[in-house]
């Protein structure tokens, strides 16, 4: 079979790369397998081994890398790049790989190696999402019954009338952002008008996994902020540091997170009433909307979540989350980290623990010069490794486990 549509290929040195200071839990080591290849943010390893790499902003004109590693040694040789637009989400599903832009999601026909067939003409699959460049990342996952989630965040922090601290009220935001939709993954063309709005209330999504073992949607949520700038009589600018939690939830249809209505305190681990609609820091929220399954502190950033389902890592790994943690904690002076929740019988069974850390390469508590690296993305190899991809150099890191 022919690939066609792609970039000439570009060996890549492959003895260059710098060392995986990483620090992970005994048994597990680290390495660079590729480096220098711009904002990505999501990625997915095809069953040879492969990679493609989204792009949050186009490198010559293009937006995903396919990393080829054809000696298959955990080094990708080559590289390939296709696709006209940016964006975020990026998975493969029966035989295509589904590709989000800003406003919409492509597929891609795949040959017998899970290689693009051409790539010069995709299907669209989904058009005309809402993109006001603020918290416009679309986010995908696919089930096993032919149905594609796709998220949309919200440009607007908390959703207040402009001018003031009032908040909407209803929230007529919603009908469009701060939620999830789901399409049909082999229909062309689709719209809002063709999905159901599946799950709402959560202001950006960005970390998004169908869970195998439950057979269900979970998707992280990037917490609002600014709550002292209109409110300084109930919050003060620490609270605004330490507030709210960054939450994971578990979604079935019809599911309200509550977004701009509460917020999640996890220091009094309840859904707080927002100041916009009433709160004061003390009141509590309606029981109507969902809970947390995960909360880490505020502002941590979960770019990326992946349960995990090979067979490499000890067995507390399995059907456990990963997540990309983007940001810092102000409150632990700890970020820009992998972290991990084990599970047991479809629920976290302990606290979210630090997996892999020491991407920046600095002391967080008191940095000293800049940030080397910095996870937004995650991806599980076929031989159960995983893959995480860094978007301050564009780094992808490989971590393994021997016994």
């Amino acid at each position: 079979m022919t690939v066609i549509g792609l970039t000439s290929l570009t060996i890549f040195n492959t003895t260059s790369y710098p060392p995986a200071n990483l620090v992970l839990p005994a048994g597990f080591s680290a390495s660079i397998v590729a480096d220098s290849l711009g904002p990505l943010r999501h990625l997915i390893v095809n069953k040879n081994g492969d990679i493609y790499a989204k792009l949050n902003s186009l490198r010559n004109g293009k937006g995903i890398y396919f990393l080829s590693d054809r000696t298959h040694d955990g080094i990708f040789q080559k590289k390939t790049a296709f696709a006209t637009y940016p964006g975020t989400g990026i998975k493969i599903k029966n035989g295509y790989l589904y590709s989000a832009s800003n406003n919409g999601v492509f597929r891609y026909k795949l040959n017998n190696r899970e290689e693009v067939l051409d790539a010069d003409k995709p299907e669209l699959i989904v058009q005309g999402l809402v993109d006001k460049r603020q918290d416009n990342s679309k986010s995908i996952a696919l089930d096993d019954q032919g149905n594609l989630y796709v998220t949309v965040g919200s440009y607007s922090d908390a959703c207040r009338e402009k001018g003031s601290g009032k908040g909407m009220p209803g929230c007529p935001l919603l009908d469009s952002v701060g939620g999830i939709w789901k399409f049909k993954a082999d229909k062309l063309n689709q719209s809002y008008g063709d999905a159901v709005h599946y799950a709402k209330g959560i202001k950006n999504a960005v970390g998004i996994d169908w869970n195998t073992s439950t057979k269900s949607l979970f998707a992280t949520q990037h917490g609002r902020g600014s709550f002292s700038d209109k409110f300084p009589q109930y919050y003060t600018a620490q609270q605004n540091a330490l507030l709210p939690a960054e939450t994971v939830y578990e979604l079935h249809e019809g599911a309200d997170a509550g977004w701009p209505f509460v917020y999640y305190d996890h220091f009094q681990h309840k859904k707080m009433l927002a100041p916009e609609y009433g709160g004061d820091g003390k009141t509590t929220g309606d029981d109507k909307y969902l809970e947390p399954a995960i909360a880490f502190p505020a502002h941590m950033a979960p770019n990326d979540l992946l349960f995990y389902t090979g067979n490499m890592f000890p067995e507390r790994y399995k059907n456990g989350a990963f997540i990309a943690l983007h940001s810092l904690s102000a409150q632990l002076k700890k970020g820009y980290l992998v972290a991990f929740v084990p599970f047991k019988n479809g629920k976290p069974s302990g606290d979210w623990e630090i997996f892999a850390d020491n991407f920046t390469g600095e002391d967080m508590a008191k940095p000293t010069g800049p940030m080397q690296y910095r996870p937004t993305g995650l991806a599980q190899g076929p031989d159960g490794s995983l893959y995480v991809a860094d978007d301050l150099k564009g780094a992808i890191f490989r971590i393994v486990y021997s016994k």
